[in-house]
């Protein structure tokens, strides 16, 4: 298990020691009682008020994130997939991390055998997270949120299979997950089964500005080493490349039939800190990736937005908004992943990332 793989970091941060909060101590006595509690009063406002200037100086160095989703169902016969965009998430939070100036979600779930666990987990997960999201004066933070998003896994997969065996007959439904929580200008990107993420970065390095594709998640099938030999030791088999010759993947939300086999709720978790070369960051299921590699898909959207940058309008939709290209590029790559053939249904989110100049 893959637990925080850090991927290249800059060293951009924001720091809120800059700004210092007033501290009012009263030893008064008698009839000063009343002016001690006023200037008390009036420190803890000056604290808010010094806090909340930490958090705007803070957010307006951070990356402004606007997602956008295209979801196809293929030649299947039902939709499987769901999906969660939540550009702030911070509103969720009963108490948000004085730290913490931003705090935004995005999440998509491929279900098999049904759509009951896809729909659940993007119901709920987010709302588990919010829950066990660190709270209050956090010290190393990082760790909090890497424990936060483990448990939110096994909370989440754990209410569904509750629910899912009283049911009559007892669901067998199951779902990838991808979920990409970005705390101010940092990414973490918790997975489950062969859903992906894929960052796009630009490398300017050598008087050329090139696109590099960065993999934030790793994929779960029963055919790697490390996934085999677990099933394995649970009593489970792989057969054709699946568990019990039937699962693709060895990992996931609900399928409690296989629970007992060795296939497990834990995510693999990414950090990764995001710099004024990064673009965008696509999350997509995997009826994307079976037709598309991840370059391609980074090239193919860079393509789109490219052309349109230099027509300066949006051909399809007539409109020339700031957001009508990152729509349309959404649109478009789940659109050509079915004309070439996918027959899974596919998800596509597109979250662009700017920092203003």
């Amino acid at each position: 298990m893959d637990l925080f793989g850090d991927l290249p970091e800059p060293t951009q941060t924001c720091t809120p020691s800059t700004v210092r909060l007033n501290d009012s101590k009263d030893g008064s006595h008698g009839d000063a009682d009343q002016d001690g509690a006023r200037k008390r009063k009036q420190s803890s406002s000056d604290a808010e008020e010094a806090q909340e200037e930490v958090k705007r100086v803070c957010t307006e160095g951070l990356p402004a994130l606007r997602g956008f989703v295209a979801a196809r169902r293929g030649e299947r016969d039902e939709m499987q997939d769901a999906h969660v965009l939540l550009p702030d998430m911070s509103e969720l939070l009963s108490v948000q991390p004085r730290s913490v100036s931003r705090l935004s979600y995005f999440a998509v779930f491929d279900g098999h055998g049904g759509a009951r666990a896809s729909r659940f987990a993007a119901e709920n997960l987010h709302l588990n997270l919010a829950r066990k999201f660190p709270t209050g004066e956090s010290e190393n933070l990082e760790k909090l949120i890497k424990k936060s998003l483990l448990d939110t896994f096994k909370q989440t997969d754990d209410d569904f299979l509750k629910k899912a065996s009283s049911q009559k007959p007892a669901w067998k439904d199951g779902s990838t997950a991808t979920c990409a929580l970005v705390v101010d200008d940092t990414v973490y990107v918790a997975n489950l089964g062969d859903s992906r993420a894929v960052l796009c970065r630009m490398d300017l390095s050598e008087g050329q500005t090139k696109p590099i594709t960065l993999s934030l998640s790793k994929e779960h099938n029963p055919t790697m080493y490390e996934e085999r030999m677990r099933i394995q030791r649970a009593g489970g088999t792989v057969r054709e490349g699946r568990v019990l010759g039937v699962l693709e993947v060895s990992r996931s939300i609900g399928d409690g039939q296989y629970k007992r086999c060795g296939v497990i709720s834990t995510p693999d978790l990414r950090r990764c800190q995001l710099t004024r070369n990064d673009r965008f960051l696509i999350l997509a299921c995997d009826g994307l990736f079976k037709v598309f590699s991840a370059d391609e898909a980074v090239k193919f959207v860079l393509s789109i937005l490219q052309t349109q940058d230099s027509d300066g309008a949006d051909p399809e939709e007539g409109d020339s908004g700031p957001d009508s290209g990152l729509d349309s590029a959404c649109q478009q790559l789940a659109s050509e992943a079915v004309k070439r053939g996918c027959a899974d249904n596919v998800t596509v989110i597109l979250v662009s990332i700017s920092f203003s100049k």
